[in-house]
């Protein structure tokens, strides 16, 4: 039987070992720098949300001044009504 013919030699094998590891090393960077951005924006997107609810409180307090307003429209509206049914009315002046 006839001796094996070697078909990679240990500088070839080493320079894929080497392209390994840097390909290793560079998902490493890429990793590390994706999850810095996530929590970048985790923090923006935290920040956002108590923008939000502050919004959404003023909101609430806004429409309920307005609807106070409203109420003490119609309330001063009646009560301008039930003045005019109560006046007497001079029954020599001329209607107008």
């Amino acid at each position: 039987m006839a001796p094996r013919r070697v078909l990679y030699r240990p500088e070839f094998v080493a320079g894929y070992v080497r392209a390994y590891r840097q390909a290793q090393a560079d998902l490493h960077d890429l990793h590390f720098k994706h999850m810095c951005q996530m929590a970048d924006l985790r923090r923006e997107l935290d920040v956002l949300r108590a923008e939000l609810a502050q919004l959404r409180e003023l909101d609430t307090v806004v429409r309920a001044r307005q609807n106070a307003e409203i109420e003490v429209a119609e309330l001063r509206r009646r009560r301008e009504i039930v003045k005019a049914f109560g006046a007497e009315r001079d029954p020599a002046a001329p209607l107008q």
